[in-house]
């Protein structure tokens, strides 16, 4: 499948935006992504399925661009400097049967002058004539950075004076093979033939192979010995105008522009830093958070013992809200804070000598760190309430749930046996003929049988009762650790989802980098001595 150029921009602009969303990369680092220009020259029309081919002169001051285009229109279409040869505005001349949908909406309407013809050998071309790139006037050097790239053809104009111009040697290796490219040596009447062979030369170390370059006159004398090659460079361009060198010109600029956003995008990829690095950084927090467990509980042993203490003697605190934050900031006091804020920097650091973007990691931290002294309150104060609402240990438990019931039930059943036994001395005394009685000694014996049943399951109880204040230690203790365990945990996930945010928008770019390198086997082979060839970088 083949992905509309246009779409491709779209998809990584808003890839983009998510990094700087996500604080993975800042709007300064991704500014060449940001500002990628998605124009080609179908852009400009509503149907681009049969347009004409766009041609730019393009050139420094003086060299004689307007010159060009007004022998192409054998009229006065562009405007050449009076004072100084100079050109302020884009000139786009055009047969009248062309309609242009689209002018590019940044460009002011003042800074573009239209003019038609109905010559039919011109009307499957756009001429465009072009700002001076080289102009003092900023505007002008933007005016030419817009219109780039909606142009198919360039022909880079130069003089023989002017033809190792540096600004535009710029334009000519940044521009690369996004364009086709027709060179012209205008006002060769005024050059040497050495200068035609350097700029050869030149152009070959551009990257060039036998380039296609015309020299022509302005002269008004046209018995000039050097030749004027305008006529050719006419019919050359006339002859390109077809749609199939359009639909090649077309593919071909896509290509270069998709292989030039891929470069782009696979250096705002390297801003997710390397990959595979979670469980190194995990490794680390595990060490850090024991190191920082083993800390803080060894730190907290006294304040624990003095609320233990505060609860046995206070345990209805437990309900005061007013209290609750009071008595726990004892356990986490801004001395543990900062320890634990140590260990999330020491993380963070980890991360940032792992060349990992580090602001992602302090965005999923932060809360965390913020909730610390919440979390230990709310662990803490949970494991003393369960602790004192089932104080002691199971066995604990049990011995005084049995010691209750035999409280009870020992008690009734000595009473319930000293009776019976009277009773029945009761009656075998009366079938006597000499009755006789218990005694004092049974007396004695039963009351001592009743009090130790009774006493016995009271004394366990009074012995086994759990202490308020051991119970809360106790829950203190569960509740501290929970919550460092809790804290360690929520970190470990944070860090998960910080590997799982990288590898998703590392995906995402890759998906689009390879979506740009479909269809390019639909370029059509150009032959190596052909025109068009000598015309591609």
């Amino acid at each position: 499948m083949d992905y509309e150029y246009s779409d491709l921009v779209a998809e990584t602009k808003g890839w983009a935006q998510e990094l700087m969303a996500s604080a993975w990369a800042s709007e300064h680092a991704l500014t060449k992504l940001l500002e990628y220009d998605e124009h080609t020259p179908d852009s400009l029309f509503s149907d681009a399925t049969s347009r004409p081919l766009i041609v730019a002169f393009l050139g420094g001051t003086g060299v004689g661009k307007s010159t060009l285009l007004n022998r192409l229109a054998d009229k006065q279409i562009a405007q050449a400097g009076v004072v100084r040869p100079t050109s302020r505005e884009v000139t786009l001349f055009h047969h009248t049967s062309v309609k242009i949908a689209h002018l590019p909406s940044l460009l002011p309407l003042d800074k573009i002058k239209i003019a038609e013809h109905s010559e039919a050998k011109n009307k499957h071309i756009i001429w465009i004539d072009m700002p001076d790139f080289d102009s003092a006037e900023p505007g002008n050097q933007q005016l030419v950075l817009e219109w780039l790239p909606h142009i198919d053809v360039l022909i880079y104009v130069v003089s023989p004076e002017r033809y190792r111009d540096s600004k535009a040697w710029q334009i000519l290796q940044a521009e690369g093979g996004r364009h086709a490219w027709i060179f012209v040596l205008n006002q060769s009447d005024r050059g040497q033939a050495e200068q035609y062979q350097d700029f050869i030369e030149q152009l070959s170390k551009a990257g060039f192979n036998n380039p296609l370059v015309y020299q022509t006159s302005c002269a008004l004398d046209k018995t000039s010995a050097q030749p004027d090659e305008f006529e050719r460079l006419q019919t050359s361009l006339q002859d390109l105008a077809t749609e199939n060198t359009i639909t090649q010109l077309e593919f071909r600029g896509q290509q270069v522009r998709k292989e030039e956003l891929v470069k782009v995008l696979q250096a705002s990829i390297e801003l997710l830093g390397p990959s595979n690095l979670s469980q190194e950084l995990i490794g680390f927090w595990q060490q850090q958070g024991r190191e920082l467990q083993k800390l803080l509980v060894e730190a907290t042993i006294l304040p624990q013992q003095q609320l233990a203490e505060y609860y046995a003697l206070h345990s209805g605190d437990l309900v005061d809200k007013q209290t609750e934050p009071f008595l726990h900031q004892r356990l986490w006091d801004k001395w543990a804070q900062t320890r634990f804020d140590d260990a999330l920097d020491a993380l963070i650091l980890q991360a940032d000598q792992l060349a990992l973007p580090v602001m992602p990691m302090k965005q999923l931290l932060h809360p965390i760190r913020v909730n610390a002294e919440k979390l230990v309150e709310e662990k803490t104060l949970l494991a003393v309430r369960k602790a004192l609402i089932n104080p002691g240990n199971l066995l604990q438990r049990l011995i005084i749930k049995t010691a209750q019931f035999a409280e009870i039930i020992l008690p009734i059943a000595a009473m319930s046996w000293v009776g019976y036994q009277v009773f029945i001395e009761f009656y075998e005394s009366s079938l006597e003929e000499v009755p006789h009685y218990v005694g004092a000694n049974f007396a004695i014996n039963s009351i001592m049988l009743i009090a130790i049943a009774w006493l016995f399951p009271y004394f366990l109880q009074k012995k086994l009762q759990p202490s308020i204040e051991k119970a809360a230690l106790k829950g203190l203790k569960q509740g501290f650790i929970s919550a460092l365990q809790t804290m360690e945990f929520d970190v470990l996930e944070e860090i998960k989802v910080y590997a799982q945010a990288q590898d998703s928008l590392r995906q995402k770019a890759e998906v689009i980098a390879d979506n740009c390198h479909q269809g390019g086997d639909r370029l059509i082979d150009v032959p190596e001595n052909s025109v068009l060839r000598r015309m591609l970088l």
